[in-house]
This record gives structure tokens, C-alpha cells and sequence, in this order.
């Protein structure tokens, strides 16, 4: 006979594993990688399915998204003296620079025309400044009924960072760029804000959501606006 107490050992070891599975985003495909940069599709279960996947979308259309998005550093709104002989970024500045746009426009635009409806494009953008310190960039993006969203989970966060206060673990941030590595203090916004689905049509309360920013934009009526 065996022995019962193994039996609910495994039983549980078994429901714990499965339960973990479910709070991680699978990776189904990958766009593009290299050492640096990578887009994939995944299936997240907090963020859900039934998006408006594949989607009929141009390189265009989201580099006109990339190019909106804008960054406001913790105390922009209170205006700041330039020092003289110092190149320091603006308080509020474009979240990816022109070649970074130019790199990952249209691998974003590939992975929402092959996206499922299940399926999120992620995206992880590592980088040296300066070495050997690495931040990382990452987020991702998905479209329900002609509304781009966009995520965005870390923006130049250290990947040398302590473990996560909640779970007391390290973090994988290329496993897992919907999750953020460090708390984000910085402001995403978006320029021109017209082209913004407002907040209370565009953003839900979803608990799981709260440690990454998320801008909705009308990307079919700000694409048709840039060409005028």
C-alpha cells in the first residue's frame, strides 16, 4: 500500500507548481533577439486574452505610438537651471530615442500582426551606461478594439538590484519584462494627449497592473494626424 502521507507530499508540491506556472508569462515565439534586445510573444495571465489579435498595424503607425511616448523624471515639474558645460537630458524627454524607435517599431508592428489573441508583445532592451553597470528598458504592448496599449514595466532600471520586497527574491528581468525589476519613480505620458483614450475607458482597475504604467492610445487617428 503506499504510503498516504507521500501521496499528499506530492499532491501539493504538484498544485504549487502549477499555481506558480499561472503567475509567469509564457513564452510562446520569439520576434528578434540578440545580446541586447529582444521581442517576444507571450501569454500573461494577469493582463488576460481576447485581444484584437492579429492586428492590421504599420511600422508607421508605431513609430508614431514610439515617438509620442514621453518620460517625466521625479521633480520635472519643478523647472530646473541648467549648469553650464553639462549635457543633461530635459526633466521631461522622449522615452526612446530616433535609432531606438527605428530598431523596435517594426519588430513591435510583426509581433501584433502575428499575435494571438491570448498573446502580449514584449519587448527587453538592455543597455551599458557605462559598463559594467547594465539598465534595462522593457514592456510590452497589445491592442483591444482599435486601442494600443502600451506597458511599460521598467525604464532604465539597474539589473543589479536587491531582491523583490514582496517575494524576497532575486528577479529575472529577460524571463519575466512585464514585471518591474525596481520601483519606477519616473512618469509616462504621451504627446500629443489627444490622441489618448481617456482614463476612465481606457485604464482598469486591475490590481496586477500597479507596478507598471500603462498609456492607451488611438494609434488609427494619431497616424492619420501626423500625414496632415
Amino acid at each position: 500500500m503506499k504510503n498516504p502521507g507521500r501521496i499528499v507530499f506530492f499532491g501539493i508540491a504538484l498544485l504549487l507548481e502549477l499555481t506558480a506556472c499561472q503567475n509567469r508569462p509564457f513564452s510562446t515565439e520569439a520576434i528578434y533577439e540578440d545580446q541586447s534586445l529582444f521581442v517576444r510573444l507571450a501569454v500573461d495571465q494577469n493582463i488576460g486574452g481576447g485581444h484584437s489579435h492579429p492586428a492590421s498595424l504599420t511600422t508607421e503607425e508605431m513609430t508614431a505610438v514610439l515617438s509620442g511616448l514621453m518620460i517625466e523624471e521625479p521633480g520635472s515639474l519643478i523647472p530646473s537651471v541648467p549648469l553650464p558645460g553639462k549635457d543633461k537630458e530635459s526633466p521631461r524627454h522622449p522615452a526612446f530615442r530616433t535609432e531606438e524607435i527605428a530598431s523596435l517599431a517594426p519588430l513591435l508592428a510583426r509581433g501584433l500582426n502575428t499575435a494571438r489573441p491570448e498573446e502580449v508583445v514584449t519587448f527587453y532592451w538592455n543597455t551599458q551606461q557605462p559598463a559594467p553597470i547594465e539598465h534595462v528598458t522593457s514592456g510590452g504592448v497589445f491592442i483591444n478594439d482599435g486601442h494600443l496599449h502600451f506597458l511599460l514595466s521598467n525604464y532604465r532600471s539597474p539589473t543589479r538590484y536587491p531582491p523583490d520586497a514582496e517575494t524576497m527574491q532575486s528577479l529575472d528581468g529577460r524571463s519575466t519584462p512585464l514585471q518591474s525589476l525596481v520601483p519606477q519613480d519616473t512618469l509616462l505620458t504621451f504627446d500629443p494627449i489627444t490622441a489618448l483614450v481617456p482614463p476612465e475607458q481606457g485604464f482598469f482597475k486591475n490590481p496586477f497592473r500597479s507596478k507598471r504604467q500603462e498609456i492607451v492610445v488611438l494609434f488609427k487617428k494619431l497616424a492619420a494626424d501626423s500625414v496632415r
